[in-house]
């Protein structure tokens, strides 16, 4: 199972670390034993640099003896692209005049992966928009209300969480997109998904189940 951390950092810092990165102590998503390092596998990245290598550390719960990736927020996974690519991607042709080929130009990536990101989102918005609008109003924010374009929805339910959890220490630095990613498990467009929960700090937030999502 991968955890993704709320992760600040540059992915060239990032990088530079190796396998020295610091990462914070973690416990057991299952159990909630606390858990130790428990070496680590190396993976690559895509941001405006090209491909990158990068080190995921692994962490071993001394409860259930079942091993956990951390990731760092800007990792979506089953994705090469960092989260802030795909969000801009996303924002450009969902919410602005982009189509997907200028989109995918701007960030540098072929335009059948961009493609593959828009349409998946898509079939996802309405589940993303109800769960990220209520997760917003249970931080204290502005409550985001159904809208007849799903997909503008959603993006609009993501940016008010994201606000909404700006109040809360170390989440305003990592912007829109790794917030996204990070508060559900990396699986933001991902093809399937096992856990309804979307995760701030150590609070998990059941959202409502979207009627005809």
């Amino acid at each position: 199972m991968a955890i993704v951390w709320p992760c600040a950092v540059s992915v060239d810092e990032y990088v530079a670390a190796g396998r020295g990165v610091r990462v914070p102590r973690q416990d057991c998503p299952d159990c909630a034993a606390g858990m130790t390092l428990w070496a680590g596998y190396w993976r690559h990245v895509r941001d405006a640099d090209g491909c990158r290598r990068i080190f995921v550390p692994r962490f071993r719960c001394a409860g259930c003896a079942v091993t956990h990736a951390l990731l760092p927020a800007f990792v979506l996974r089953g994705r090469l692209d960092v989260a802030d690519t795909v969000g801009q991607v996303l924002g450009e042709v969902l919410a602005g005049p982009a189509g997907v080929r200028p989109a995918a130009v701007r960030v540098g990536v072929p335009h059948t992966t961009a493609r593959g990101w828009v349409r998946r989102f898509a079939a996802r918005a309405g589940g993303l928009a109800v769960a990220f609008a209520a997760l917003g109003v249970e931080l204290g924010g502005e409550a985001i209300g159904p809208a007849a374009d799903r997909c503008r929805w959603a993006l609009g339910a993501i940016g008010a969480a994201f606000a909404a959890a700006g109040g809360l220490p170390g989440w305003a630095r990592l912007g829109c997109w790794r917030f996204a990613c990070a508060v559900s498990g990396g699986t933001l467009i991902a093809a399937n998904t096992t856990s309804p929960y979307l995760i701030v700090g150590k609070r998990r937030f059941m959202p409502p189940i979207p009627l005809g999502a």
